[in-house]
């Protein structure tokens, strides 16, 4: 399986001069291609093909006035007009309705105020990692790289990545074949929520972190700061990064969440199945902000690829089961329930049932998985907020 994994990178003061140059050359590659284009278009003529690209980015490059792209490596400039040429496909194929997902725009003029910036390298670069554990790149230099883990295999090509808290990160795009883990007897379902964030068909709940809103208070006191600062100073595009910094922390914090619960869940369990959610539609209400803060999506899309690379099945049932209308002791639907039900006792067994945990079990069921629903049961209390 091809994975990436990412690095932290400590350019010297030097190096990142020459990492902002190699940025701004490809921003104006990417440009200069996307422009051409669409002067053709406007003029009526012929879409310009990859090679014509190409072939005027080879006479560009000899001219007084884009002479200095000669200063960064040919490889750099070809990769961005390799995205570009991607972006323009994906564009087409959004238009023609053979791209799935969400569909792809037009793509934009790139500009030098965007905050995160990134350069790509090939083998043709020959770019390589020293035994000295630094990163070596054509035109740039040895670079000192953090290396968490050991890479797994040769890269096929690296992406240097700037983001918006000024952070330097190398992308590595390898090969990665562990092979399957030993079997385990466990299968598990998944109702992901927002009080818990998930809640699992064996009765476990795992209370969801909320990053976001544990840091908006500082959030809220640095954004206050950059308000007040004068556009275009320098104070303010300090400001600007301690906010970035902030934000950046929220992210790396539930990143770091989602990694680990997903490889738990992943190495205990021979199948997972998950709901299948509408997490676009469900961040256009008014638990937008606490949706967005979970990251369901993420995490799914975690869970689906681990479980790919160790061997695991994966399961993905569709967003209409009635998992939390079904009673999961005998099966009888009883219908839709308001959010503040937690609890409820089926009409037909008379079971109790939490509401969470007897979606988790429906969900396993849903996807073929043997699981009881013992967990599911519970004693209803005083005022637990039970409804039959």
């Amino acid at each position: 399986m091809r994975l990436r994994y990412n690095y932290r990178l400590y350019p010297a003061p030097g190096q990142r001069i020459a990492l902002a140059r190699a940025f701004g050359c490809a921003r104006v590659v990417f440009n200069d291609g996307l422009r051409a284009r669409e002067a053709a278009y406007e003029a009526g003529e012929l879409y310009l093909t990859d090679a014509q690209l190409s072939a005027r980015l080879t006479a560009t490059k000899a001219t007084p006035g884009r002479v200095w792209l000669n200063d960064v490596s040919a490889v750099v400039l070809q990769q961005a007009l390799a995205e570009l040429n991607t972006a323009y496909r994906n564009f087409f194929a959004s238009i023609n309705g053979t791209r799935k997902g969400r569909k792809a725009g037009k793509p934009r003029f790139r500009s030098r105020q965007d905050h995160r910036q990134a350069i790509r390298f090939t083998a043709n670069a020959r770019f390589r990692v020293l035994a000295n554990g630094k990163l070596r790149l054509p035109k740039i230099g040895d670079v000192q790289v953090r290396w968490s883990r050991p890479l797994p295999s040769e890269p096929s090509s690296v992406t240097v990545i700037k983001d918006s808290a000024g952070r330097y990160f190398a992308s590595f795009v390898v090969e990665d074949e562990r092979g399957p883990l030993p079997e385990e007897d466990p299968v598990i379902g998944i109702d992901l929520g927002l009080g818990h964030f998930v809640v699992l068909s064996d009765g476990r709940k795992i209370t969801a972190p909320r990053f976001l809103r544990r840091a908006e208070k500082r959030l809220k006191r640095r954004q206050r700061k950059l308000s007040r600062k004068q556009k275009g100073s320098a104070n303010r595009d300090k400001a600007r990064v301690k906010v970035a910094r902030a934000h950046a922390r929220v992210s790396d914090s539930r990143r770091d969440f989602h990694h680990q619960l997903s490889t738990a869940l992943i190495r205990d369990n021979q199948a997972v199945a998950v709901e299948d959610l509408a997490v676009k539609a469900l961040g256009r209400t008014r638990l937008a902000k606490s949706v967005h803060d979970a990251g369901w999506s993420a995490f799914v899309a975690m869970l689906e690829y681990k479980a790919r690379l160790y061997g695991r099945a994966f399961h993905r049932i569709g967003r209409f089961t009635p998992t939390s209308q079904t009673c999961s002791a005998c099966g009888v639907k009883e219908g839709p329930k308001p959010l503040h039900v937690r609890a409820w006792q089926c009409r037909a067994c008379r079971a109790w049932l939490d509401r969470d945990i007897n979606a988790a079990v429906n969900v396993a069921r849903a996807a073929g998985l043997a699981v009881t629903a013992c967990g599911a049961r519970v004693r209803p209390g005083p005022g637990s907020g039970a409804a039959r």
